[in-house]
């Protein structure tokens, strides 16, 4: 049913509109949404959209869908907004499908993934992509998405879904093992990345000539150039100068071993490998600057902050500013119905894309994207250093996927006794012992396994 209100800024249904059907699942995350819906309405080709926004909550969908009106507004966009609690509603002929959900939200599950681990000695950071945290948390959203794909399967067959959930790699590689869908997986990493390396080596963002290839969080600049000089000895005077930023300590160190940067930040990093986070260690901690339980003060601070910029977003007397942001779904959207090109990063599965990776695992490459869909660049073999790092994290991700589609409850204790921080942190019974009480902790969350 579609969300139905008397407050200001209802308009009823909307009016038929003739432009693609984009269609947002989780759209109460109503801050990331605003963004999306700004970057597509920016395009001057998708502002008759019709915008479906779809959650579970209905109090913040209805949030977002002011917002939405909102940006119409401001932009003078003649898109059409339906806000619906109906799931096949979203999904009914949709052209595009946007999934931003977080199953189990902050609490109970994403506390829990943090607490309970800290009970057996085992600290994180992040907990979304990897680790037990990461483990859990695709064992609770790959369900749902896998009912998601399935009803786009009877009502929009020919879709392209755009996923922005966590665990980036396991959730895509689990629905296109699964699913005939078209599914993408789509990170701001890398352009993240490379704006925080332009600033420490001062040479613009613009100027600068760049591959990266890998998985999602551990894909790696292969190429870094202006003009044709290679940055790279830049990168490596920052670290000869001392001025490597505090936030990003971990990332400097491990360019100096592996001769790569890395595209996600050094407090996800950190909890991917077995180097980093230490029981007992806190001198190891404070020499690399490594912020534990890092995602739970973002939730806290984002939960405490959510009542002031709803407030701010749905009050028709502060302007709204629409600006674009560096995410890459409004421009993939942009390439496919007006067929002008445009090159992103995504995450795919690897049909002989990176050589040296697995066949099937999800891979983050560049892809064109134009009036054919989306098309994966094959980039060859990797350096063999990155190819080997990349596998300890794809064998955590291959179990944990196995687990989830057959129902196999062993792979989840393998998945954590192959997991690279876990591993190094706690002994065999320990991990078993773990996995047993984060699988009780959050059996309202999970399928039977």
């Amino acid at each position: 049913m579609q969300v139905e209100s008397q407050r200001p800024g209802w308009r009823g249904p909307p009016k038929p509109q003739l432009g693609p059907k984009i269609t947002f699942i989780g759209a109460g995350s109503t801050v990331f949404a605003k963004n999306l819906l700004g970057d597509i309405l920016l395009q001057p080709a998708l502002q008759d959209s019709r915008i479906f926004l779809y959650d579970i909550d209905a109090e913040r969908l209805f949030t977002s869908q002011i917002v939405a009106h909102r940006i119409c507004d401001t932009l003078g966009a003649t898109a059409g907004v339906t806000a619906t609690l109906d799931l096949e509603e979203a999904l009914d002929g949709a052209q595009y499908v946007i999934s931003m959900i977080q199953v189990g939200g902050y609490r109970p599950c994403t506390v829990t993934d943090f607490d309970l681990p800290k009970t057996f000695g085992l600290r994180q950071t992040i907990a979304d992509t990897l680790g037990i945290g990461g483990i859990m948390r695709a064992l609770r959203t790959i369900p749902v998405q896998l009912d998601m794909v399935r009803a786009m399967e009877r009502l929009c067959p020919d879709a392209l879904h755009l996923n922005y959930a966590n665990p980036m790699a396991m959730n895509c590689w689990a629905l296109t093992r699964a699913s005939p869908i078209r599914t993408i997986g789509l990170c701001h990493s890398v352009p993240h990345t490379l704006a925080e390396l332009a600033q420490d080596i001062g040479v613009p963002v613009e100027r600068i000539d760049y591959l990266v290839a890998g998985i999602n969080h551990m894909a790696f600049y292969l190429k870094l150039q202006a003009e044709g000089e290679d940055l790279y000895p830049r990168l490596h005077q920052v670290i000869a100068q001392g001025r490597v930023p505090a936030h990003n300590r971990v990332r400097y160190d491990m360019l100096t071993r592996l001769g790569y940067f890395v595209t996600e930040s050094s407090e996800h990093f950190a909890e991917y490998v077995p180097w980093f986070i230490k029981q007992g260690q806190a001198d190891l901690i404070a020499k690399y600057n490594i912020p534990l339980d890092e995602y739970p003060r973002r939730c806290e601070s984002q939960i405490a902050e959510w009542q002031h910029l709803s407030t701010v977003l749905t009050d028709p007397d502060i302007p709204l500013k629409v600006t674009q942001s560096i995410e890459y779904g409004a421009h993939i959207i942009n390439a496919m119905q007006t067929g002008v090109p445009t090159l992103v990063y995504a995450n795919v599965p690897n049909t002989g894309l990176i050589t040296n990776l697995p066949e099937g695992c999800c891979v983050e490459v560049p892809c064109l994207i134009d009036g054919n869909g989306v098309q994966p660049v094959a980039v060859g073999a990797l350096p063999p250093q990155l190819a080997a790092l990349m596998q300890t994290n794809i064998n955590v991700q291959a179990l944990t996927v196995e687990a989830a589609l057959t129902g196999k409850r062993e792979h989840i204790y393998h998945a954590a006794m192959l997991d690279p921080h876990t591993a190094a942190e706690l002994n065999l019974d320990q991990i078993w012992q773990l996995v047993d009480a984060m699988l009780i902790a959050h059996q309202d969350w999970l399928p039977r396994v």
